[in-house]
């Protein structure tokens, strides 16, 4: 049982347990995945099984596609809802200046990067004081989809501060909570991945359900997996 999983992964669960969710439900069957995504995200993640778990690296490469609903005139320590919220009523200007290209970008210290040896947002919560090293991240699309009160049918009122939807398409390694961030009073309200490489979250699966066996899951087989990308 070779091959890769496309997961439409819940928000509230971490991607470790979306990997062990698959494994036991595959009785065991060695597996991984190709690009963390936070518990508070929701969308495609994709889970490797067995052999396919030697071809990480390459898929973890793949270029990324989110969209994400951001809170404006606040900011957020973790640059997501699960921070200490500050409202400043400072807001972008609409629209907003929407970097793109090669830049350089600091993750966010609730972020998974190793310091020292130690994931960041752990010495975070020790409440440590440190500094995340730059990187260089490849943003190919930044783009505002709407600001309210334009915002998508069934989405919940907004309160006294407004919103703003956007879509981008970036390279690996790149943090989308750090992109909302620097655009000044600004936060993530949701985040979702809709694609990583020629996978799309339309052909996903939810997880599945503890102490069900998956006797047929929806395998792509690896050497299809690998085709797809190579293209």
């Amino acid at each position: 049982m070779d091959g890769v999983l496309l997961i439409d992964k819940p928000a509230g669960m971490s991607s470790h347990d979306v990997v062990a969710a698959v494994r036991r439900s595959l009785d065991g069957v060695r597996t991984g995945h190709a690009g963390t995504l936070d518990p508070f995200a929701t969308g495609l993640l994709l889970v490797l099984v067995g052999r396919a778990t030697k071809a990480q690296s390459a898929l973890m490469q793949l270029p990324k596609r989110y969209e994400t609903i951001a809170q404006l005139g606040a900011t957020s320590s973790t640059g997501d809802t699960e921070g200490e919220i500050t409202k400043t009523g400072c807001v972008p200007p609409d629209p907003p200046v929407l970097p793109t290209g090669e830049l350089r970008q600091r993750p966010p210290m609730y972020s998974a990067v190793k310091i020292g040896g130690e994931r960041a947002y752990k010495r975070a919560r020790r409440g440590e004081q440190f500094e995340m090293p730059e990187r260089i991240v490849t943003v190919s699309r930044f783009e505002q989809l709407w600001r309210d009160p334009g915002a998508p049918p069934g989405l919940p009122a907004a309160g006294e501060l407004p919103r703003a939807g956007f879509l981008i398409e970036c390279g690996s390694g790149t943090y989308v909570r750090s992109l909302i961030a620097e655009l000044k009073d600004a936060y993530c309200l949701q985040l979702r991945r809709t694609a990583i490489g020629p996978f799309d979250v339309r052909d996903a699966v939810g997880p599945p359900q503890r102490g069900q066996p998956w006797l047929r899951p929806p395998l792509i087989a690896l050497d299809q997996a690998l085709e797809a990308i190579s293209k």
